[in-house]
C-alpha cells in the first residue's frame, strides 16, 4: 500500500506543510491518536470505518476541529475538486469556462459570464495515489478520500512547486467534488462519517450520485453505465442506485477495445442487449468522451438499416438520453450553491489553483501548490 496503515510512526502521512514546532506537534498527536485507536475496538458508529477516521476524531487538538469547521466558511470558501490528475484537470476546465446558466436568476440561458464567476477553484491532483485502479485493497482508496477531504478543508501555508521559497495560503473548501467513481464507492462513507462525528457540514458531490440522480430525474429507470473494468467491478453505480431506493435497474458495461468510439458504442449496446432490458439512459464515466459521434451513430441505428440496428433501436426507449458526468456535476454544484447562497457574487473570471499530492523527503504525503505551467507540462500534454 502507498498510504500508511498507521502501524509505524515514520509512515504516517500528513496532508499539509507546517512550520517548525507545529509540524512536529501535529505528527506526534497524529501518531499517538492513530496508534491508540487502531488497536482498540471500534465504538464510534454502527458500521466500521477506517483507523484514519478514528484517529482524526480522537485528535481533539487540531484535526477534529478542522473537520468541525468544514462547511462553515460560507461564500468565502473554495470549490475543491479532488481526484486523479486527468479527471481533475478535465473538471477544472469545465468549471472554469462553462456558461449555461444565467448568473442572476439561474435560468438555463447563457449570459456571457462563466457560471462560476468570482469563485475560487482548488484542484487537488492526487498524483501520490494515482492511478486508483492499481490499489489492491479498498481501505487504501478510503484513506485517500479522507486525506483528500482533509487537504481540501485545510488552510495552512503550502509550498509552491514553481517557487519553493514562496508559501501561499489556501482557503478552506466550502464544497468538495470527488471526481472518481472509485472514491465515490469506497471513500465517501468515511468522509461522511468523519463529518457526522466531528460536526462538519461540507457538501460533497460525486459523479456517481449526481449522474444517477440526473437520470432518475429525467424519468430513466433502466440505466446503462459506460465504465472501465475497475469501476464496473466495484459496483459503484449499482450500489448507489440501490441506496437511492429508485425503481429500475443499473447495468455497468465495459465495451470491447476499439479504434473508434462508434464501434465501442455498438459493443456496449450488444452486451446490454443480452440483458433483455430496455435502455432509458446511458451514463458516461469518462470526462473526455465527445458525445457528437455517439449521437450521430444512434441516429443511424434508429434508421434501422440492419437487423442489429433494429434490435438496438427497439432496445432504446423513446426518451433515451446520454448523460455526461462533467456537465451534470457542474449543474449540481451550481444549483446547490444558488440554493444555499454560497456564491461570492464577484464579477470576475473563476480563479483556478492547482495542488498536487506528493512524497516528501521523509516519505510522508504532502500537498504542494502546482503552477499552471507545471500542470500543463506534467499532465495535459498526455491527453490533449
Amino acid at each position: 500500500m502507498r498510504i500508511s496503515k498507521f502501524c509505524n510512526i515514520r509512515e504516517i502521512p500528513y496532508f499539509c506543510t507546517f512550520e517548525g514546532d507545529m509540524r512536529k506537534l501535529f505528527l506526534i498527536l497524529m501518531a499517538s491518536a492513530a496508534i491508540f485507536t487502531a488497536c482498540k475496538p471500534k465504538t464510534f458508529q454502527p458500521r466500521p470505518t477506517i483507523p484514519l477516521v478514528e484517529a482524526v476524531v480522537s485528535d481533539t487538538t487540531g484535526l477534529s476541529a478542522l473537520v468541525a469547521m468544514a462547511g462553515n466558511s460560507g461564500a468565502e470558501g473554495s470549490v475543491a475538486i479532488v481526484g486523479e490528475p486527468r479527471e481533475g484537470i478535465a473538471l477544472a476546465r469545465l468549471f472554469q469556462y462553462t456558461d449555461v446558466k444565467d448568473n442572476i436568476d439561474g435560468r438555463s440561458v447563457r449570459d456571457s459570464l462563466p457560471d462560476f464567476a468570482g469563485e475560487r477553484l482548488d484542484i487537488i491532483l492526487d498524483a501520490w495515489n494515482s492511478p486508483y485502479r492499481h490499489f489492491q485493497d479498498t481501505d487504501s482508496l478510503r484513506e485517500a478520500a479522507v486525506l483528500g477531504a482533509l487537504a481540501a478543508w485545510d488552510s495552512t501555508c503550502l509550498r509552491n512547486t514553481s517557487d519553493p521559497g514562496v508559501k501561499l495560503l489556501k482557503p478552506r473548501a466550502k464544497i468538495i467534488v470527488f471526481s472518481s467513481p472509485l472514491s465515490s464507492r469506497y471513500g465517501l462513507f468515511d468522509v461522511d462519517t468523519l463529518q457526522q462525528l466531528c460536526g462538519g457540514r461540507c457538501k460533497v458531490f460525486s459523479p456517481v450520485t449526481s449522474t444517477l440522480e440526473a437520470a432518475v430525474g429525467m424519468g430513466a429507470g433502466n440505466i446503462a453505465v459506460w465504465a472501465t473494468r475497475d469501476v464496473r467491478e466495484s459496483g459503484a453505480y449499482e450500489a448507489a442506485f440501490e441506496a437511492m431506493g429508485a425503481s429500475g435497474n443499473v447495468i455497468t458495461v465495459t465495451p470491447e477495445s476499439a479504434l473508434d468510439i462508434r464501434t465501442s458504442l455498438r459493443s456496449l449496446f450488444r452486451q446490454y442487449l443480452a440483458s433483455g432490458r430496455p435502455m432509458d439512459a446511458l451514463i458516461l464515466t469518462d470526462y473526455s468522451i465527445d458525445t457528437k459521434p455517439l449521437l450521430s451513430e444512434i441516429a443511424l441505428i434508429r434508421g434501422e438499416g440492419t437487423e442489429e440496428d433494429l434490435a438496438f433501436s427497439r432496445m432504446l426507449s423513446d426518451g433515451f438520453t446520454i448523460i455526461e458526468p462533467g456537465p451534470v456535476l457542474a449543474d449540481a454544484v451550481f444549483s446547490y450553491m444558488r440554493k444555499e447562497n454560497l456564491f461570492t457574487h464577484n464579477i470576475a473570471r473563476p480563479a483556478v489553483r492547482y495542488y498536487e499530492t506528493a512524497e516528501s523527503s521523509g516519505g510522508e504525503q504532502v500537498i504542494v501548490e502546482a503552477g499552471a505551467y507545471y500542470v500543463q507540462q506534467a499532465y495535459v500534454q498526455d491527453f490533449n
